[in-house]
């Protein structure tokens, strides 16, 4: 859908990168083998975010550390049609809705580092009721066209499972206290 308006598949890329994970940081060398893009191309976008005020960076030594301004008028409407484009917000809508006891959803994988997948990854904190997940899994798929994975811990093992892995991997969507 977005390519339609969107011509320049550089851009689409670092739309993803910087809107999806609001938290992403990545400078030029970096997006370079990430997005398996050339480096002039990414720079040519990169200078038209940043002239736009989208981007903002950090000098870190010799490098130009990327980030996106949250402070930006479009912040919220870019990073909802990201989130529209991945088909994101029909999985938060679609199955955190009569879950049951769900405490958090977070994205994880290429989605929580601002890539594209057909893969979408997901961590559940609760006890969900995991038939009617499956269902409502099985229905999101073929209306975002991608495919859904998930794991389901409980309080204490995501505590133990988070403590061993790089809170960068995951991104928090949803929690019952709606701090997002």
């Amino acid at each position: 859908m977005i390519e339609t308006l969107i011509s320049s598949k550089t851009r689409i890329k670092l739309l993803l990168k910087f809107f999806l994970n609001t938290n992403s940081r990545a400078y030029l060398r970096s997006l370079e083998s990430e997005l398996g893009e050339s480096t002039n191309a990414i720079r040519l976008e990169l200078n038209k975010f940043e002239s736009a005020g989208l981007l903002t960076f950090e000098n870190v030594g010799n490098k130009k550390i990327f980030t996106a301004n949250r402070s930006h008028p479009l912040f919220n409407d870019i990073h909802n049609i990201v989130l529209k484009h991945t088909g994101i917000d029909r999985i938060i809508e679609n199955v955190i809705a009569g879950l049951g006891n769900v405490k958090r959803l977070y994205l994880t994988g290429r989605f929580a580092r601002g890539l594209d997948d057909k893969i979408i990854t997901l961590i559940i904190v609760g006890d969900p009721d995991r038939e009617y997940l499956s269902t409502l899994c099985a229905k999101a798929e073929k209306v975002i066209d991608k495919k859904i994975s998930y794991s389901i811990f409980d309080m204490e093992e995501y505590n133990e499972f988070s403590a061993s892995t790089d809170a960068q991997e995951r991104l928090l969507l949803w929690s019952e206290n709606g701090d997002i």
